[in-house]
Formats: C-alpha cells, sequence, structure tokens
C-alpha cells in the first residue's frame, strides 16, 4: 500500500515535467520544411517521406526530404535548385528561432 502511495504521489508530481509538447521544443536543427522540395506535396501524405542524403564532395551530406522516391529523378536533375528552397526554409526558421529585442519602451525609466 505504501509503495502504492508513493508511486501516485511520484507520478503526481511529475506530471506537469511531462504534460505536454510544444513545436518550440523541436531540435535547433529540425527539418526546416514540412513539404517536398520537388513537388511541395507535404511530407507524410504519401506514406513515409523518402531521405535522401544528398553528397557533395568536401562538405557534409545533406538530407533531404521528398514525398515519395519518384522525386529523387527529378532532385538530381537540378539539386542547386532545390538546395536553395531548403537552405531559404532553413534561413526563415533560424529567423524565427532568434530573438528580437523588444520594442516596448522600458517603463522603468519614468517618473511620475
Amino acid at each position: 500500500m505504501k509503495t502504492l502511495l508513493a508511486t501516485l504521489l511520484t507520478l503526481t508530481l511529475a506530471g506537469p515535467a511531462f504534460a505536454a509538447h510544444h513545436e518550440n521544443d523541436a531540435p535547433k536543427d529540425a527539418y526546416p520544411l514540412s513539404t517536398c522540395v520537388v513537388s511541395g506535396e507535404k511530407l507524410g501524405g504519401m506514406g513515409e517521406p523518402y531521405v535522401l542524403h544528398h553528397q557533395v564532395k568536401d562538405q557534409p551530406d545533406r538530407e533531404v526530404r521528398l514525398c515519395c522516391e519518384m522525386c529523387v529523378g527529378r532532385f538530381n536533375s537540378n539539386p542547386e535548385r532545390f538546395l536553395a528552397k531548403l537552405d531559404a526554409a532553413k534561413a526563415k526558421q533560424d529567423a524565427k528561432d532568434t530573438p528580437r529585442p523588444s520594442t516596448k519602451p522600458d517603463h522603468a525609466k519614468h517618473t511620475n
């Protein structure tokens, strides 16, 4: 009985720590797009996204998520074009994650 009470108490106190998952909790290196860079289709709309690891000599591999395997050929025909879309989305994501200074006046400086 004591063990049951201790377990319930622990779960009650620890519950809020595990309560909700928020979009802002995503890792900083999260994939920046929810759509295929080739077709514009929603990733996961046709099953699991096809993950391509694009390789360029003397550069780290780039992960590219496509809606399906059929988009690989089109991606490979002009990877720079599609990587530019991915880079633009990443830059937008990074800008969104960067805190901006407040534009509100500092009321502490005001005197009555």
